[in-house]
């Protein structure tokens, strides 16, 4: 099964779980299919990945985020995963993070650890 057709199933799922509104899931299909077209053109399509660790480094959040989608993914992010909602990841200027993106940057972009309870979040490009 393409990509595409997993992450459709997905936010389907999402929605059926109760995760997301219909409006938000209708928003994100639309999304994703206006962005389909750029997938299939590139050959180098390039992900934002998230990553949330605990004190003992075991992973909490692992969310990958296609780039085309970055805008509106990062937003819906938040809201299926609670650890995601409550790591912190909110202190973090989302919309410098995405210009970054759209400039180009790649690798690691932010590497922040929470001195009050050790939780560790990365972002980066690959």
């Amino acid at each position: 099964m393409s990509n595409f057709k997993e992450e459709k199933l997905q936010i389907l799922k999402m929605i059926e779980e109760g995760k997301i509104t219909h409006e938000e899931g209708l928003e994100l299909l639309n999304a994703l299919e206006e962005k389909d077209k750029e997938f299939n053109n590139t050959s180098n399509a390039k992900w934002l990945k998230i990553r949330v660790y605990d004190p003992d480094d075991e992973t909490k959040v692992n969310v990958n985020i296609p780039i085309a989608l970055v805008d509106v993914g990062l937003k819906f992010a938040t809201k299926f995963s609670p650890e995601l909602k409550n790591s912190n990841l909110e202190d973090l200027n989302l919309e410098e993070i995405i210009q970054m993106i759209k400039n180009g940057a790649q690798g690691k972009i932010v590497d922040v650890t929470n001195e009050r309870n050790g939780e560790k979040v990365e972002i980066f490009v690959e």
